[in-house]
């Protein structure tokens, strides 16, 4: 009889084409890895893996068992979910997924809050870009992911929480290396500083600013706001930043402008996605209170206001 043990491992050889990293995915020597596969090309009839020498592929056979084995295990794990979890709500394990422009600027204030509310809940987090998540959370890796919407994938159920407003930050000096420009040049992207290819965050900030010519400074991504924000600080550019991350990325001391815009002004949609077959939606929802309760206090705007001047602008179009 094929068992659950052996489709999670042959899942983990399919994801990872190799035996030694699906091994350690599984908690288990490699031998007994491949010894597990080896049984379930014998009770199935059939070889789903070619063992090649230094890589490994699957066969036409091996990728369709792949597929039916993801949604089996899938379906084992939303029954366990089910049982363990329907009596009591945020109770158990439960693992979380965000993206790097969410997490440091709203779990350090609801962290504690789901502490005190919900102390039988094992949070566990995984912080990563949003593709990853994504294919983390329809694998079963992740039960729940917070993330920016809206999110373009077969599957998946979302639940808006707020909305985080863009500020354009200049340098005080008004331009980089003394080199004046104003807010409408600064927004044409010539000078615009954003993260690097792969975040969320600077696919919405380039849709607000429209094209922009090649060689921009654009091109030079970055993998944090705390770098974007010394860039900008030191006169390299400016850039789009989420009202959220001003409170902890805004220093007193630092030599910059802030613009807001004109309502409606662009924004960023905060929400929490997961798999439509998962049978904690009222886990989710009560996850997402907590997290929108954080997200609209409506502390981040005031707390940049009191930190620097905010001029109104016209929204980008």
């Amino acid at each position: 009889m094929i068992t659950l043990k052996q489709l999670r491992y042959f899942a983990a050889v399919a994801r990872h084409r190799h035996f030694g990293r699906a091994a350690q995915e599984c908690h288990v020597s490699q031998p007994a890895l491949s010894l597990q596969i080896q049984e379930l090309e014998a009770q199935l009839g059939c070889q789903l893996v070619e063992r090649q020498r230094g890589a490994i592929a699957l066969t036409e056979t091996g990728r369709e068992i792949a597929e039916r084995a993801r949604r089996i295990l899938l379906e084992a794990s939303d029954l366990v979910d089910h049982a363990r979890h329907r009596p009591n709500l945020l109770s158990g394990e439960l693992d979380l997924g965000v993206i790097p422009s969410i997490a440091p600027y709203l779990l350090p204030a609801a962290l504690p809050m789901l502490q005190r509310r919900h102390p039988a809940l094992g949070l566990r987090l995984r912080e990563s870009q949003t593709n990853t998540l994504l294919d983390e959370l329809v694998d079963g890796q992740l039960d729940v992911a917070l993330m920016s919407l809206p999110i373009d994938r077969s599957g998946i159920e979302t639940l808006p929480l707020f909305d985080d407003p863009f500020l354009l930050v200049m340098p005080s000096d008004a331009g980089p290396k003394g080199a004046g420009f104003t807010p409408e040049q600064a927004l044409s992207g010539d000078h615009l500083l954003l993260l690097e290819e792969g975040h969320c965050l600077r696919d919405q900030a380039l849709s607000f600013c429209g094209p922009t010519r090649s060689g921009s400074r654009r091109q030079y991504g970055a993998s944090s706001l705390s770098t974007i924000m010394q860039m900008v600080a030191n006169g390299f550019g400016t850039t789009l930043m989420p009202a959220m991350a001003l409170p902890i990325e805004l220093r007193p001391e630092m030599p910059v402008t802030l613009f807001a815009f004109a309502a409606p002004g662009p924004r960023r949609s905060i929400g929490l996605v997961w798999r439509r077959s998962s049978p904690r939606r009222q886990d989710f929802e009560a996850l997402g209170a907590v997290l929108a309760e954080i997200g609209q206090s409506g502390g981040t705007l005031s707390a940049a206001a009191a930190r620097a001047e905010i001029i109104s602008l016209p929204t980008p179009r």
